[in-house]
């Protein structure tokens, strides 16, 4: 493969300090653990000459990572509403607008006619003289009277907690320094919790309780969680009548109910927890019980009922058993109905069931190779239920079903105005082979005019840890990809939940290899289709997919072309030796505790990117990192691009971009995000250009296709 990158100029070289390290008898060294030390003038002079580097061997992609953000502004109404959210006598929608890089969000009146949209929070406003913005959770009290939110403005996911009084539009003086995830109201309004991280770790382990209008230094401790391998969590259930306090690992969980309107009572035990058993709950207000939704004695989780009266696992009675096919997801409760969220064979579904007598209807889909999921339900008296549909080939609709008929309303489908038809793209279901026989999803989509006959250059993506699947979706920034010929490729390996929690289960610990072999099987099935071949080949993944894509890179340089790896945990062995780090004695349970464990230590060893690097010939590179990134430390993947630049034997490029002011999500505001987008599919596309020659839109790809329904934007994210 002849590199197009090749005249780039020299990539910038850290200078060793050696460390030798030493467990279970076993003893390695680290030439640059010493970039760790951000207070080293070294280390960040190194980032930026790194950047520097970034920066001069990408700039001939600068016309074609400008032209991709053109296409994609394209692509994107910007001036828009969500569908509203109704929340008693009010509903919430957000709304963007032209040039401004964040949302608002309003609220209206529910049949107020005509509709005034009051700003609640403007995003835009709240961003001014930041470099970086998050808006983390918003939650409203019960009265509709105050907004609880949270900021990041470092990207380092410690949020400030701000009060805000909605009529008047005036923040509270009660602000909260370094609170994480999860706020809850008391049911009068007058006192809400928040959860705080432990020094030094960052693990999230206390919860604390804020009575408005006293000083924070006053606020009261309501729980701590002392084991290090567990999180705590904060939230009211949907009836408002509790506020559940939560524990849990990535296996185990327990929780703790606080009645609303008795905030400075103290939280009552629903189950103990035991090892390897998970369950969250929901209030019956009706029928006075608790809905229980567990994995106890049941891998693909079943739901249960508990009276009032007694919510231990003894008096737990069975509503929905479990199935060996089918994974229950998540619950959602209403007055009369029981709305499961399933999946089974690498497709979602969603359940309903009449409490009343049982009766049940699954919800009809469109297509195999799509998605459809429960969406923002914040209601428990509401007769109808909001989902999300959408497709790699369906831009997405927002739909509200009558529980009782089944009668459904499109509330919005996502417009692109720039033009799109579906006809014009293909999506297929394939089953790769792994090694050990297991049949393994992946979902494809490409344009209808791509050839298949090995020609055409792909990009293969994956995650395949904590259970999390990949779900094929609609989006306008990948189709500049398919447009110039590409075909996208999800790899629903193991290590996910794509095929049920046994799926999970069969790439964690010490069957993790399993991912990277299914991910590598996934690879040689769509070659072996005619759908790619190596030479024009991407793996892309990020955070836990870029462990993934860096092993796989190792154990297969000749397979893949290019890798693209995002804030990519690839020192996993050093970083799982560090219980100082952020998250790393939570994650004992998803990768061994090497500390302890000498065959946990020798697994993690003989995968762990960063350490199996050999001499050979590595594909281009294309690595970003967040300086601020509190999941994935920068050090990581600055290490790993040394040690790959050090032992390739070919000249294909290994670079380096590091976010100087952001974390692990990137740079903040949707402007910079298609910014970044561009240039990961620049990269892209430079990395197979010098034999596929796909850095111009195909001809018959630029008139834009006539466009059918209305915008549509996430409705997901209105924490209320």
């Amino acid at each position: 493969m002849t590199d197009t990158i090749a005249s780039s100029p020299t990539a910038p070289i850290a200078p060793k300090r050696t460390v030798t390290n030493t467990a279970h008898g076993e003893t390695w060294t680290d030439d640059w653990a010493w970039i760790r030390d951000r207070e080293d003038p070294a280390t960040i002079g190194h980032l930026t000459a790194e950047n520097g580097y970034a920066d001069e061997a990408l700039a001939h992609l600068r016309p074609l990572r400008d032209r991709i953000v053109q296409e994609i502004k394209a692509r994107t109404k910007e001036t828009d509403l969500s569908v509203p959210v109704r929340q008693g006598e009010w509903e919430y929608l957000r709304q963007t607008e032209e040039g401004k890089s964040y949302s608002a969000l309003l609220r209206r009146r529910v049949g107020v006619v005509p509709t005034v949209n009051q700003v609640v929070l403007d995003s835009n406003v709240e961003a001014e003289g930041h470099e970086f913005f998050d808006l983390g959770e918003t939650a409203v009290d019960n009265a509709q009277q105050r907004l609880a939110y949270t900021v990041d403005t470092a990207g380092n996911e410690h949020f400030a907690l701000h009060i805000r009084d909605i009529a008047s539009g005036t923040d509270l003086p009660d602000v909260i320094e370094n609170v994480a995830e999860g706020l809850a109201w008391s049911f009068e309004g007058d006192v809400v919790f928040y959860a705080r991280r432990e020094e030094g770790t960052d693990r999230q382990h206390q919860i604390w309780r804020h009575e408005l209008g006293t000083d924070p230094s006053v606020d009261a401790l309501v729980f701590e969680e002392t084991d290090p391998q567990f999180y705590a969590t904060v939230e009211p259930t949907k009836s408002k009548r509790f506020i559940a306090i939560g524990s849990g690992s990535t296996d185990t969980s327990e929780l703790r109910l606080l009645a609303s309107d008795d905030p400075t009572g103290v939280p009552t035990l629903v189950e103990a927890r035991r090892n390897g058993v998970r369950y969250d709950v929901e209030h019956d207000i009706v029928r006075d019980r608790l809905i229980i939704h567990t994995d106890a004695d049941a891998p693909n989780w079943r739901v249960m009922a508990a009276p009032m009266t007694d919510w231990s696992s003894a008096a737990w009675t069975e509503l929905v058993p479990a199935r060996a096919d089918t994974l229950v997801e998540g619950v959602e409760l209403f007055r009369d109905f029981l709305v499961l969220q399933e999946r089974g064979n690498a497709e979602t579904n969603i359940r309903v069931i009449r409490l009343s007598d049982g009766t049940e209807r699954v919800l009809a889909k469109l297509d195999t190779v799509s998605t459809i999921g429960v969406g923002a339900n914040p209601e428990f008296d509401s007769p109808t239920l909001r989902f999300v549909y959408t497709s790699p080939r369906t831009p997405t609709m927002i739909f509200d079903e009558d529980l009782a008929s089944g009668d459904r309303t499109l509330r919005k489908q996502q417009e692109v105005p720039s033009g799109f038809d579906p006809d014009e793209y293909v999506t297929t279901r394939l089953w790769a082979t792994a090694g050990d026989g297991t049949k393994v999803p992946m979902s494809i989509v490409h344009h209808v005019d791509t050839p298949l006959d090995g020609t055409a250059p792909a990009v293969l993506y994956g995650y395949g840890s904590y259970g999390h699947s990949e779900d094929p979706s609609f989006g306008v920034n990948y189709l500049s990809l398919l447009d110039r010929g590409f075909v996208w490729i999800d790899a629903h390996i193991r290590g996910g939940s794509d095929m049920g929690r046994q799926w999970y289960y069969d790439g964690r610990l010490d069957k993790k290899m399993n991912t990277f072999t299914d991910f590598i099987a996934c690879a040689e099935h769509a070659i072996a289709q005619g759908y790619t071949n190596a030479d024009r080949l991407v793996s892309y993944g990020g955070s836990a997919g870029g462990l993934l894509v860096g092993a796989t890179a190792n154990l297969r340089p000749d397979l893949f072309a290019g890798v693209v790896a995002s804030v990519p945990f690839v020192d996993a062995l050093n970083t799982m030796l560090d219980p100082t780090l952020p998250l790393t004695t939570f994650e004992y349970t998803e990768w061994g505790n090497p500390t302890t464990d000498p065959t946990a230590f020798a697994y993690i060893r003989s995968y762990a990117p960063y350490e199996n690097v050999r001499d050979a010939a590595y594909p281009a590179f294309f690595v970003r990192a967040g300086l601020n990134d509190p999941r994935v430390g920068y050090w990581e993947p600055a290490k790993w691009v040394q040690k790959l630049r050090e032992h390739t034997t070919s000249a294909r490029p290994i670079i380096l971009r590091t976010e100087m002011g952001a974390g692990h999500q990137g740079p903040s505001g949707r402007y910079n995000a298609w910014e970044t987008a561009a240039e990961t599919y620049a990269a892209m596309v430079d990395m197979v250009e010098a034999v596929c020659h796909v850095n111009e839109l195909h001809p018959s790809r630029t008139s834009p296709a006539a466009t059918a329904g209305n915008t549509v934007t996430d409705d997901g994210g209105l924490d209320l």
